[in-house]
């Protein structure tokens, strides 16, 4: 089997562009199907996921809550903790080795399991029949895009000349940094702001809207009150205006109702969002659709608007999270390789935001319930009605449950809890199976734990749950 380009075949079944998560998933699926599969790689295989995304950020985190734990540890009587990092270099090693570890044996090593899929690396140019790889010309009658996303610049006035982070080098970077400004309040900057301000920064966190903007306004109110809680400055609500270099690092002017002020710190950290990668790949050219901020329009059947050609994972830009890449691309292999009878099915795609506690949700939220045309009801439980938060001395958080009056039928839920992401599942499996309230209500759930919430929010339609007694729900 070949692993370069200057073996292998000029004609396969089906082209994959990107080796991430979406590129390996179709390639793998095209091959089970007994697909010859020209699999095209550029940059580090495995994509964002394992690379600079979910994998290392994850770890970081969880390094930061264990810090937080100890510290943490008075909120019993009579505990104390202490928590310090010894060694950062140690700690970022540490990380680099899951990573190189992961990326061996979930990429790597799995493409010599597969005889019929050829790894390329190499620039790609789509062209009609095939696609050009530098000058080598590779043909197939079916593609997929697969090229995932990089972090999107904010169109900020000063800001290409300042020195700043991404994501990716913010997970990389040789010292903990004393001070960070960190730009954009989706997922990605509350997690990072949290870890930082966890190991020891002086956080400042500043965003357009509020944070979590996808989340409900209950969730996304309590989570900037916790942030605020550990020292983070959060500011919402405001409009970049210019950025500089200064000597001791960086500096942000922003415009508050009106009036401007600026904000320093050592690094600047950029989090404002994901743009797909999709130039220098010829798709203008080929005459592919695209939607303004450069995602590849696609159907539910994963097609781009030219025939024989699929699109999978961010690139589409709609749902961007590794295992939607992965099911997309799925999907798109499977439809190449048998006739697009296939759909692609989000109704119950759980998401998560790993700060603490965590956001989880799955289905609609109540305003896209209401946008839908349900006639919509909502129960709110707070986590100090949960006998697992009171036991724990930690009653940060809340759950709510979106359902049609009329049908009792679930619609969705968000959870706010320190294992908000291991309980949002059970509301997927409820979501997907079309449950009511009232049957939610009435399942068992084991006593003492997160997810038990779920079932006390779901009485809670009916009910005042903090009159029920608390072991016989």
């Amino acid at each position: 089997m070949s692993h370069n380009s200057s073996e292998g075949r000029d004609h396969y079944d089906v082209i994959v562009i990107g080796a991430g998560s979406a590129g390996f998933s179709a390639a793998i699926t095209a091959a089970e199907a007994n697909a010859s599969v020209a699999l095209i790689g550029w940059g580090l295989i495995g994509g964002t996921c394992v690379n600079i995304g979910c994998v290392p950020s994850k770890v970081m985190i969880r390094a930061a809550e264990a810090l937080h734990g100890a510290r943490a540890a008075g909120r019993f009587s009579g505990l104390s903790g202490k928590a310090r990092i010894n060694d950062w270099s140690a700690l970022m090693a540490d990380k680099d080795n899951l990573v190189e570890t992961l990326r061996n044996k979930k990429y790597i090593d799995l493409l010599s399991d597969y005889e019929s899929v050829d790894y390329i690396e190499g620039r790609v140019v789509l062209t009609p029949g095939g696609v050009m790889i530098g000058e080598r010309f590779v043909r197939a009658d079916r593609t997929i895009i697969a090229t995932g996303a990089s972090p999107a610049i904010p169109d900020t006035q000063g800001l290409p000349e300042t020195p700043y982070l991404d994501s990716t080098a913010a997970l990389e970077l040789g010292a903990l940094p004393e001070s960070l400004l960190v730009m954009g309040g989706g997922y990605i900057g509350c997690e990072l702001a949290q870890m930082f301000a966890r190991a020891g920064t002086r956080v400042t966190l500043v965003t357009r809207s509020q944070l979590l903007p996808e989340a409900e306004p209950e969730i996304s109110a309590a989570l900037t009150q916790y942030l605020a809680d550990e020292n983070i400055t959060v500011r919402t609500g405001l409009d970049y205006i210019s950025a500089r270099k200064t000597e001791a690092g960086v500096a942000l002017v922003i415009s508050v109702g009106g009036s401007q002020e600026t904000l320093e710190a050592q690094h600047l950290l950029l989090t404002t969002g994901r743009r797909p990668n999709t130039a220098d790949l010829g798709l203008s050219e080929m005459g592919i659709q695209m939607h303004a901020n450069g995602a590849i329009k696609v159907d539910e059947h994963m097609r781009t608007s030219v025939g024989g050609i699929y699109a999978a994972g961010d690139v589409t830009g709609q749902d961007q999270f590794v295992y939607m890449a992965a099911y997309g691309a799925k999907i798109a292999a499977r439809n190449a390789m048998n006739g697009d009878s296939i759909s692609y099915d989000n109704a119950a795609m759980p998401w998560v935001v790993f700060t603490d506690p965590q956001v989880a949700g799955v289905g609609l939220s109540e305003a896209q319930a209401i946008k839908a045309g349900h006639l919509v009801k909502t129960s709110i439980a707070l986590l100090d009605q949960v006998p697992r938060a009171l036991a724990a001395h930690d009653t940060r958080g809340l759950i709510k449950l979106v359902a049609d009056a009329d049908t009792d039928v679930l619609l969705g839920a968000q959870i706010l809890a320190p294992e908000g992401s291991d309980s949002i599942q059970t509301m997927v499996m409820a979501l997907k199976f079309g449950m009511t309230a009232k049957a939610l209500g009435e399942t068992l759930f084991p006593y003492l734990t997160t997810v038990e919430g779920l079932k006390l929010a779901a009485q809670g339609f009916g009910k005042d749950v903090s009159k029920l007694s608390c072991c016989a729900g």
